[in-house]
Parts: C-alpha cells; structure tokens; sequence
C-alpha cells in the first residue's frame, strides 16, 4: 500500500501548527496540545493522549535543541490518509528529561498509520532537528507558510 500523505510538509498541514501552548509540566503541555488540535475522526483525544503520556513514561521523546516528538508507542490510526504531525511551540520551556539538559519549546506530535511510515517521518523530523536553518525557523517562532515552504523545498530535493 502506498501512503497517501509521504511528505513531512503534508503530515504538519494535516496536523497543525500551534503557538502558545500552555503547561509547566509535560502531562499538562499533552494535554493541552491533544485538546487543541484539530479533531480526528478516527481517534479520541483521550485515546490519543493515553498513548502519548505511556510512550512518554517508557523514555522523554525530547532528541534535544529544545524539541521533542511525543507519540504513541504503537499505530494507534488505521488509514494513512488520517496520519499527521502537529507541531507546537510552548509558552514557556518544559524540562523534559533531555539529554542534553535543554528545556524542550517545541513539539511535534506524530501519529503514524503504520510502523514503517513512522520510522520514516521520525528520521526526516530527526533530520531537519539537525538543519541550523530549520532550528533558527523554529527558536523564530516562524510562520505556518515559512515553515512548510522550508520542509516542502527541502523534500523536493530528495526526489
């Protein structure tokens, strides 16, 4: 079967971009990001937020530079059309048991259809995490049409 959303840029677009979020604490920055994207017809929030907050007790998904990329440890969505990445910037850093030590501002919720579209958009996020020009959009705060345009050119090359 051939994914119908292949590209990072279409994933964001399907999820969203979020500025603001509010939380202290890693629960309340979920939960406040699974209430405020746009609803899934094929998930709950509850259900999602379960499956995000049992990743997250296993091991921080923070990959430092202030970012991390909570997500469900298992396919928790059947159809590849309903896959997405949101992506968030909090109000304020969150320790997030870094590695790197760093407070992570940015987030990018990923729900994949299957494990192997998964490992393929976590090793594109892990990419661009390490793009000087990516990371100075994101510290930016920059805007949706900035940031998808930079991912969209950026896949463009690869083909």
């Amino acid at each position: 079967m051939i994914d119908k959303r292949t590209y990072l840029w279409e994933l964001i677009e399907a999820g969203g971009i979020y500025h603001l979020l509010k939380g202290s604490t890693v629960q309340e920055v979920l939960k406040e990001l699974v209430h405020n994207i746009h609803k899934q017809k094929t998930i709950e929030g509850e259900t999602l937020l379960k499956a995000i907050l049992e990743r997250e007790a296993l091991m921080s998904t923070s990959i430092g530079q202030g970012i991390a990329i909570p997500h469900p440890r298992n396919p928790i969505i059947a159809k590849d059309e309903d896959q997405f990445c949101a992506l968030a910037f909090l109000e304020q850093g969150v320790d997030w048991n870094a590695l790197d030590g760093n407070k992570v501002n940015t987030l990018m919720l990923l729900v994949s259809s299957s494990a192997k579209s998964h490992l393929k958009t976590l090793s594109e996020i892990t990419f661009f995490s390490r793009q000087d020009d990516f990371i100075k959009l994101l510290e930016q705060r920059a805007s949706r049409e900035t940031i998808i345009r930079y991912i969209k050119d950026t896949e463009q090359m690869w083909k």
